[in-house]
């Protein structure tokens, strides 16, 4: 799995989904190479910087984005990949 460069805070979107998800979220972008201390679960980042990374989380997958502009305490991002979360039969999310 290709590892990603980033600077500072990764911030992990989180829109109120189930707990199982969001650790395997974690769990997948720390073996994209990022630490666990630099990831920040919220559901609105606080003054992202140009160039942090932000995951949009979905049921199914992630999408990992690069903060590229920030206009009107908004930001625009550029994405880097998607990631596939994979679930068994039961709906337990594997690697």
């Amino acid at each position: 799995m290709e590892k990603i460069e980033y600077i500072g805070t990764v911030y992990l979107l989180d829109h109120k989904y189930p707990e199982p998800l969001l650790n395997h979220s974690l769990k997948k972008l720390q073996q994209l190479g990022i630490k666990k201390e630099d990831i920040t679960v919220t559901d609105s980042p606080e003054n992202p910087k140009v160039g942090n990374i932000v995951v949009e989380v979905f049921p199914y997958h992630m999408e990992i984005a690069r903060v590229r502009t920030i206009r009107n305490e908004s930001f625009i991002s550029g994405s880097i990949t998607t990631v596939e979360l994979k679930t068994d039969a039961a709906g337990k999310y594997i690697d």
